[in-house]
């Protein structure tokens, strides 16, 4: 079972990789919309960290992209922005386990993976 990280900031994305990998984790990690279209087919992402904010392509058509080739997987969103604070995400994506803040800590983020890997609600 696997977690995918799309985020284009390539020291964040690999700051959660490691601490990911360090808690057994097989992760994956994508910079783009493209990339994370590509990781999909080939592993079996149960959870998405997802970047509502891509340099290349747009994290709602990942979203959109896994409900459809990965329908079991879990979207985690993650933004340094308070737009969708409102938890309208949550409409736009049924597939949205949580929304959360960029500065979220490692261990705390590590705990919601294993969460939703497992099959937790999002209740």
């Amino acid at each position: 079972m696997g977690i995918l990280i799309v985020e284009s900031d390539a020291g964040l994305a690999g700051v959660w990789a490691r601490h990911l990998r360090r808690h057994h984790h097989q992760v994956d990690v994508a910079a783009s919309q493209a990339e994370a279209e590509s990781v999909m087919p080939r592993q079996d992402v149960r959870v998405l960290i997802l970047s509502l904010v891509l340099v290349a392509g747009s994290a709602l058509a990942v979203a959109d992209f896994a409900s459809y080739r990965r329908p079991d997987a879990r979207v985690l969103f993650v933004t340094r922005r308070s737009f969708f604070s409102d938890g309208s995400i949550f409409k736009l994506a049924p597939n949205a386990a949580g929304f959360l803040g960029t500065n979220i800590e490692p261990e705390d983020l590590t705990a919601l993976v294993d969460h939703h890997a497992a099959g937790g609600s999002t209740t």
